[in-house]
């Protein structure tokens, strides 16, 4: 028995095909096949069921798969805990990230990390929340940055910042007039939404109360991943959308005229890192939290205000 063993049969576990399994681990198929059947020789059990599509466990290989996760994970410490004893900050980190959230933060702290951590690999990818935490739970990524809460207990978050939302809305709206507005004065008629499976949107939708079977006008329908496209949109065809305020910050002075402040409590989003409770890059996580949180703009901290996290 070996830990190479051992971390073929927990792929197989999360991707429950043989194929997928062995591309993962950069090997081939069959190499892989033949090392886990060594491995059930010598323990003298069916680690697998392989009469079902997906493959899934038998109920001692549910076992097994769970104890290889424990000595993965304890192997993993013991590399952690050598860097730690030599003072070593190196390695990789793969971080999922979602798109609300990436174009405004990534630039401010990307190239400063980089810098100062030399040795730490970041890899980072866009994707939407629901796929970070179950890239997260795979093990596929070491990190996400989300906006929302998770209910995973094996999961642990870490705030970073907070953001108020912002109105951005059009001249031929009646908001245009006002300095400050309610969250009851926007028309869903006249709201541009992202797509479903942001956690922004629903933020939106709980901020104005509307239900996901709210309807946004019959004639027309979009669907989009961008905020800059949102704003477009209401730029050229009128209506409202909800910003973010490191969005706003990136807004021209032109484009800021259209921006309208909500009435206290001011809506926010928190913005947290989200982990592995028992992940292993304890010392890179906390490098990429102070990373983050010493290049962020200094007037996202600058909040005495209540505010209402949705």
């Amino acid at each position: 028995m070996n830990i190479q063993q051992l971390e073929y049969i927990v792929a197989i576990d999360n991707y429950r095909h043989f194929v997928h399994a062995a591309e993962h681990c950069n090997v081939t198929q069959p190499t892989l096949s033949m090392m886990i059947r060594k491995l059930e020789e010598e323990l003298s059990v069916k680690i697998f069921d392989r009469t079902k599509q997906p493959i899934v466990p038998t109920a001692i290989g549910r076992q097994i798969i769970d104890q290889a996760k424990v000595i993965l994970r304890e192997a993993s410490r013991m590399n952690e805990i050598a860097k730690h004893f030599n003072g070593d900050l190196s390695g990789e980190l793969r971080i999922g990230i979602i798109p609300t959230i990436a174009p405004y933060l990534l630039p401010h702290f990307v190239n400063p990390f980089v810098t100062n951590y030399p040795e730490i690999k970041l890899h980072v990818s866009e994707m939407i929340t629901e796929r970070i935490i179950h890239e997260l739970k795979l093990g596929n990524l070491d990190a996400g940055i989300i906006a929302s809460t998770s209910e995973e207990s094996s999961l642990q978050e870490i705030p970073l910042y907070k953001e108020r939302f912002y109105a951005f809305v059009s001249r031929n709206t009646g908001l245009y007039a006002k300095q400050y507005i309610l969250p009851a004065d926007i028309e869903p008629n006249e709201l541009w939404l992202l797509e479903e499976g942001h956690c922004f949107r629903t933020q939106i939708q709980r901020l104005c109360e509307l239900s996901r079977n709210s309807q946004f006008g019959s004639s027309f329908s979009y669907r989009s991943g961008s905020i800059e496209t949102l704003i477009r949109m209401v730029e050229r065809n009128g209506g409202i959308t909800i910003l973010p305020e490191m969005a706003v910050m990136e807004l021209s002075e032109e484009r800021k005229k259209h921006i309208r402040n909500f009435r206290f409590p001011e809506p926010a989003r928190e913005v947290c890192l989200i982990v592995n409770r028992e992940q292993m890059k304890t010392r890179l996580i906390d490098a990429l939290k102070t990373g983050i949180i010493s290049f962020l703009p200094p007037e996202i901290f600058q909040k005495e205000i209540e505010m209402r996290v949705l």
